[in-house]
Protein backbone atom coordinates (compact mmCIF):
# COMPACT_ATOMS: atom_id res chain seq x y z
CA UNK A 1 0.00 0.00 0.00
CA UNK A 2 0.90 3.46 -0.93
CA UNK A 3 2.19 5.84 2.19
CA UNK A 4 -0.73 7.85 3.51
CA UNK A 5 1.28 11.00 2.74
CA UNK A 6 1.29 9.99 -1.19
CA UNK A 7 -2.44 9.73 -1.10
CA UNK A 8 -3.47 13.40 -2.29
CA UNK A 9 -0.45 12.86 -5.24
CA UNK A 10 -1.90 9.70 -6.44
CA UNK A 11 -5.22 10.71 -7.61
CA UNK A 12 -7.16 13.89 -8.53
CA UNK A 13 -10.55 14.92 -7.85
CA UNK A 14 -12.42 14.63 -10.87
CA UNK A 15 -15.38 17.35 -11.71
CA UNK A 16 -18.53 16.91 -14.33
CA UNK A 17 -22.00 18.68 -14.69
CA UNK A 18 -24.42 17.93 -13.02
CA UNK A 19 -26.65 15.16 -14.42
CA UNK A 20 -29.78 16.17 -16.88
CA UNK A 21 -32.99 14.93 -15.66
CA UNK A 22 -33.18 16.22 -12.57
CA UNK A 23 -36.52 17.02 -12.92
CA UNK A 24 -37.61 13.83 -12.91
CA UNK A 25 -41.60 12.87 -12.83
CA UNK A 26 -41.69 10.23 -8.94
CA UNK A 27 -44.17 7.79 -8.62
CA UNK A 28 -46.32 8.35 -5.43
CA UNK A 29 -44.37 5.81 -2.93
CA UNK A 30 -40.87 6.92 -4.40
CA UNK A 31 -41.74 10.36 -3.66
CA UNK A 32 -42.76 9.62 -0.42
CA UNK A 33 -39.84 7.82 0.74
CA UNK A 34 -37.43 10.27 -0.72
CA UNK A 35 -39.23 12.90 1.63
CA UNK A 36 -39.25 10.92 4.81
CA UNK A 37 -35.34 9.65 4.37
CA UNK A 38 -34.80 13.55 3.51
CA UNK A 39 -36.31 14.86 7.21
CA UNK A 40 -34.42 11.87 8.49
CA UNK A 41 -31.13 12.38 7.00
CA UNK A 42 -32.04 16.36 7.98
CA UNK A 43 -33.16 15.79 11.72
CA UNK A 44 -30.17 14.10 12.40
CA UNK A 45 -27.44 16.17 11.04
CA UNK A 46 -29.17 18.81 12.83
CA UNK A 47 -29.54 17.40 16.31
CA UNK A 48 -25.74 16.17 16.34
CA UNK A 49 -24.40 19.34 14.29
CA UNK A 50 -23.11 16.75 11.62
CA UNK A 51 -22.04 19.23 9.29
CA UNK A 52 -21.19 23.30 9.70
CA UNK A 53 -20.63 25.99 7.58
CA UNK A 54 -17.64 26.28 5.23
CA UNK A 55 -17.01 21.94 6.09
CA UNK A 56 -15.73 19.87 3.49
CA UNK A 57 -17.74 16.35 3.86
CA UNK A 58 -15.92 13.52 2.51
CA UNK A 59 -18.99 11.08 1.50
CA UNK A 60 -17.34 7.01 1.62
CA UNK A 61 -18.90 5.20 -1.68
CA UNK A 62 -19.04 1.82 -1.45
CA UNK A 63 -21.47 0.57 -4.04
CA UNK A 64 -23.81 -0.58 -2.17
CA UNK A 65 -27.84 0.33 -1.31
CA UNK A 66 -26.66 2.68 1.96
CA UNK A 67 -23.82 4.32 0.52
CA UNK A 68 -25.49 5.83 -2.80
CA UNK A 69 -28.92 6.51 -1.27
CA UNK A 70 -26.56 8.60 1.57
CA UNK A 71 -24.74 10.66 -1.47
CA UNK A 72 -27.49 11.14 -3.40
CA UNK A 73 -30.10 12.36 -0.04
CA UNK A 74 -26.92 14.64 1.00
CA UNK A 75 -26.73 16.22 -2.22
CA UNK A 76 -30.19 17.05 -2.29
CA UNK A 77 -30.56 18.46 0.79
CA UNK A 78 -27.00 20.56 -0.14
CA UNK A 79 -28.90 22.47 -2.58
CA UNK A 80 -31.80 23.90 -0.05
CA UNK A 81 -28.93 24.12 3.19
CA UNK A 82 -28.89 27.39 4.44
CA UNK A 83 -24.97 26.88 5.05
CA UNK A 84 -22.57 26.15 2.54
CA UNK A 85 -20.56 22.73 2.37
CA UNK A 86 -18.95 20.92 0.24
CA UNK A 87 -18.94 17.05 -0.57
CA UNK A 88 -16.47 15.18 -2.19
CA UNK A 89 -16.82 11.54 -2.89
CA UNK A 90 -14.38 8.97 -2.06
CA UNK A 91 -14.27 4.93 -3.04
CA UNK A 92 -11.75 2.70 -2.44
CA UNK A 93 -10.79 -0.02 -4.83
CA UNK A 94 -9.70 -3.21 -2.50
CA UNK A 95 -8.57 -5.15 -5.67
CA UNK A 96 -10.99 -7.62 -4.90
CA UNK A 97 -11.26 -10.25 -7.73
CA UNK A 98 -14.26 -8.92 -10.59
CA UNK A 99 -14.62 -5.70 -9.01
CA UNK A 100 -16.39 -3.46 -11.94
CA UNK A 101 -13.68 -0.91 -11.79
CA UNK A 102 -16.11 1.34 -14.20
CA UNK A 103 -19.51 1.16 -12.54
CA UNK A 104 -18.77 4.53 -9.05
CA UNK A 105 -16.68 6.62 -11.41
CA UNK A 106 -19.78 6.61 -14.85
CA UNK A 107 -22.39 7.11 -12.28
CA UNK A 108 -20.67 10.02 -10.09
CA UNK A 109 -19.65 11.57 -13.63
CA UNK A 110 -23.62 11.41 -14.65
CA UNK A 111 -24.48 12.66 -11.23
CA UNK A 112 -21.46 16.10 -11.21
CA UNK A 113 -20.02 14.98 -8.35
CA UNK A 114 -16.37 15.52 -7.23
CA UNK A 115 -14.71 12.13 -6.65
CA UNK A 116 -11.40 10.34 -5.94
CA UNK A 117 -11.11 6.30 -6.49
CA UNK A 118 -8.13 5.28 -4.73
CA UNK A 119 -6.63 1.63 -5.66
CA UNK A 120 -4.80 -0.16 -2.20
CA UNK A 121 -4.57 -3.66 -2.72
CA UNK A 122 -5.62 -4.56 1.29
CA UNK A 123 -7.33 -7.60 -0.53
CA UNK A 124 -4.22 -9.29 -0.76
CA UNK A 125 -3.21 -8.41 2.80
CA UNK A 126 -6.37 -9.48 4.38
CA UNK A 127 -5.78 -12.86 2.04
CA UNK A 128 -2.24 -13.27 3.51
CA UNK A 129 -3.29 -12.81 7.19
CA UNK A 130 -6.93 -14.65 7.74
CA UNK A 131 -7.02 -18.47 7.48
CA UNK A 132 -8.66 -20.19 4.69
CA UNK A 133 -12.78 -20.13 5.40
CA UNK A 134 -12.79 -17.83 8.13
CA UNK A 135 -14.30 -14.58 7.98
CA UNK A 136 -12.61 -11.34 6.73
CA UNK A 137 -14.85 -8.82 7.43
CA UNK A 138 -13.27 -7.62 10.24
CA UNK A 139 -9.36 -6.75 9.36
CA UNK A 140 -10.38 -5.99 5.90
CA UNK A 141 -12.85 -3.52 7.67
CA UNK A 142 -9.90 -1.91 9.77
CA UNK A 143 -7.54 -1.42 6.92
CA UNK A 144 -10.46 0.31 4.72
CA UNK A 145 -11.13 2.77 7.86
CA UNK A 146 -7.56 3.55 8.37
CA UNK A 147 -7.04 4.09 4.41
CA UNK A 148 -9.70 6.42 3.99
CA UNK A 149 -9.12 8.46 7.90
CA UNK A 150 -5.78 9.12 6.65
CA UNK A 151 -6.60 10.24 2.69
CA UNK A 152 -9.88 12.28 4.47
CA UNK A 153 -6.65 14.35 6.81
CA UNK A 154 -4.72 14.65 3.62
CA UNK A 155 -7.71 16.02 1.65
CA UNK A 156 -8.38 18.23 4.48
CA UNK A 157 -11.79 16.90 4.74
CA UNK A 158 -13.91 17.85 8.12
CA UNK A 159 -16.03 15.43 8.26
CA UNK A 160 -15.89 11.87 7.00
CA UNK A 161 -19.78 10.27 6.46
CA UNK A 162 -20.10 6.70 6.67
CA UNK A 163 -23.79 4.88 4.97
CA UNK A 164 -24.47 3.54 8.50
CA UNK A 165 -28.33 3.16 9.27
CA UNK A 166 -30.58 3.11 12.17
CA UNK A 167 -30.49 -0.94 11.95
CA UNK A 168 -26.91 -0.91 11.83
CA UNK A 169 -26.74 0.83 14.95
CA UNK A 170 -29.42 -1.48 16.49
CA UNK A 171 -27.61 -4.86 15.21
CA UNK A 172 -24.44 -3.57 16.18
CA UNK A 173 -25.91 -3.04 19.98
CA UNK A 174 -26.99 -6.54 20.20
CA UNK A 175 -23.56 -8.01 19.08
CA UNK A 176 -20.98 -5.87 22.08
CA UNK A 177 -24.14 -7.21 24.16
CA UNK A 178 -23.93 -10.40 23.03
CA UNK A 179 -20.58 -10.89 22.07
CA UNK A 180 -18.31 -8.54 23.94
CA UNK A 181 -19.99 -8.01 26.78
CA UNK A 182 -20.49 -4.43 26.38
CA UNK A 183 -23.24 -2.04 25.87
CA UNK A 184 -22.18 0.37 23.07
CA UNK A 185 -23.32 0.97 19.08
CA UNK A 186 -22.16 3.08 16.43
CA UNK A 187 -22.74 6.59 17.18
CA UNK A 188 -24.19 9.17 15.14
CA UNK A 189 -21.03 11.39 15.31
CA UNK A 190 -17.43 10.68 16.76
CA UNK A 191 -14.12 11.86 17.03
CA UNK A 192 -11.48 9.69 16.19
CA UNK A 193 -9.11 8.31 19.11
CA UNK A 194 -6.53 10.49 17.34
CA UNK A 195 -8.81 13.24 17.77
CA UNK A 196 -7.94 14.33 13.93
CA UNK A 197 -11.30 12.93 12.09
CA UNK A 198 -15.35 13.74 12.96
CA UNK A 199 -17.01 10.47 11.62
CA UNK A 200 -20.55 11.62 10.98
CA UNK A 201 -23.45 9.04 10.01
CA UNK A 202 -26.31 10.79 8.50
CA UNK A 203 -28.42 8.07 7.78
CA UNK A 204 -28.44 6.89 11.89
CA UNK A 205 -32.17 7.81 12.07
CA UNK A 206 -33.27 6.03 8.44
CA UNK A 207 -34.84 2.96 8.74
CA UNK A 208 -32.98 -0.06 6.62
CA UNK A 209 -36.24 -0.70 4.48
CA UNK A 210 -36.58 2.68 3.34
CA UNK A 211 -33.23 2.72 1.59
CA UNK A 212 -34.34 -0.76 0.20
CA UNK A 213 -37.13 0.98 -1.38
CA UNK A 214 -35.59 4.03 -2.47
CA UNK A 215 -32.39 1.96 -3.78
CA UNK A 216 -34.66 0.07 -5.93
CA UNK A 217 -36.53 3.01 -7.16
CA UNK A 218 -33.27 5.05 -7.97
CA UNK A 219 -32.12 1.59 -9.89
CA UNK A 220 -28.45 2.44 -8.45
CA UNK A 221 -25.72 0.49 -9.83
CA UNK A 222 -24.95 -1.52 -7.23
CA UNK A 223 -21.67 -3.62 -6.48
CA UNK A 224 -21.70 -6.45 -4.44
CA UNK A 225 -19.78 -6.55 -1.36
CA UNK A 226 -18.96 -10.54 -1.80
CA UNK A 227 -16.97 -9.97 -4.41
CA UNK A 228 -13.87 -11.37 -1.95
CA UNK A 229 -15.70 -14.43 -1.49
CA UNK A 230 -15.40 -14.00 2.25
CA UNK A 231 -19.06 -15.62 3.92
CA UNK A 232 -21.33 -12.78 5.70
CA UNK A 233 -20.41 -12.03 9.52
CA UNK A 234 -22.51 -14.49 10.87
CA UNK A 235 -22.82 -13.35 14.23
CA UNK A 236 -24.18 -9.82 12.26
CA UNK A 237 -26.63 -12.15 9.97
CA UNK A 238 -27.86 -14.47 13.11
CA UNK A 239 -28.46 -10.79 15.14
CA UNK A 240 -29.63 -9.37 12.03
CA UNK A 241 -32.55 -12.50 11.62
CA UNK A 242 -33.76 -12.20 15.55
CA UNK A 243 -34.35 -8.33 14.96
CA UNK A 244 -36.22 -9.20 11.68
CA UNK A 245 -38.23 -11.64 13.71
CA UNK A 246 -39.04 -9.49 16.05
CA UNK A 247 -39.93 -6.85 14.25
CA UNK A 248 -42.52 -9.23 12.45
CA UNK A 249 -43.48 -10.43 15.25
CA UNK A 250 -43.85 -6.43 17.14
CA UNK A 251 -44.01 -3.92 14.45
CA UNK A 252 -42.31 -0.78 15.77
CA UNK A 253 -39.76 -2.87 18.40
CA UNK A 254 -36.54 -1.67 16.59
CA UNK A 255 -37.37 2.02 16.50
CA UNK A 256 -38.02 1.63 20.11
CA UNK A 257 -34.66 0.08 20.86
CA UNK A 258 -33.06 3.01 18.75
CA UNK A 259 -34.76 5.15 21.07
CA UNK A 260 -33.90 3.36 24.10
CA UNK A 261 -29.62 4.53 22.95
CA UNK A 262 -30.95 8.17 22.75
CA UNK A 263 -32.38 8.02 25.90
CA UNK A 264 -29.88 6.22 28.81
CA UNK A 265 -30.15 6.61 32.33
CA UNK A 266 -26.56 5.83 33.80
CA UNK A 267 -27.80 5.40 37.55
CA UNK A 268 -29.89 2.49 36.12
CA UNK A 269 -26.91 0.98 34.44
CA UNK A 270 -24.26 -0.49 36.60
CA UNK A 271 -21.16 0.92 35.11
CA UNK A 272 -19.47 2.19 37.83
CA UNK A 273 -17.12 4.50 35.59
CA UNK A 274 -20.22 6.17 34.64
CA UNK A 275 -21.96 6.92 37.23
CA UNK A 276 -20.17 7.52 40.90
CA UNK A 277 -22.41 4.28 42.94
CA UNK A 278 -19.46 4.23 45.15
CA UNK A 279 -19.86 7.57 47.64
CA UNK A 280 -24.24 7.39 46.68
CA UNK A 281 -25.63 7.88 50.06
CA UNK A 282 -28.72 9.76 51.76
CA UNK A 283 -27.80 13.15 54.19
CA UNK A 284 -27.74 11.17 57.61
CA UNK A 285 -29.08 14.56 59.12
CA UNK A 286 -31.94 14.86 56.78
CA UNK A 287 -32.86 11.74 57.09
CA UNK A 288 -33.16 11.51 60.82
CA UNK A 289 -35.74 14.30 60.48
CA UNK A 290 -37.96 12.48 58.85
CA UNK A 291 -37.38 8.94 60.35
CA UNK A 292 -37.53 10.03 63.88
CA UNK A 293 -41.44 12.27 64.33
CA UNK A 294 -42.05 8.62 62.78
CA UNK A 295 -40.34 6.60 65.07
CA UNK A 296 -42.22 8.81 68.08
CA UNK A 297 -45.69 8.25 66.85
CA UNK A 298 -45.37 4.41 66.34
CA UNK A 299 -44.35 4.26 70.22
CA UNK A 300 -47.07 5.77 71.48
Amino acid sequence: MSQTSKLAEDVAPRENQPRAGDTRKLSYSHNKVRKRLRRLMGQAIADYNMIEEGDRVMVCLSGGKDSYTMLDILLQLQRSAPIEFEIIAVNLDQKQPDFPEEVLPEYLESMGVAYYVLERDTYSVVRSVIPEGKTTCGLCSRLRRGTLYGFAESIGAHKIALGHHRDDIVETLFLNMFFGGKLKAMPPKLLSDDRKNVVIRPLAYCKESDIEAYASYEAYPIIPCNLCGSQENLQRAEVKRMLRDWERQYPGRTETIFKSIRNVAPSQLADRELFDFETLSVERAAMSEVVLPIIKTVSL
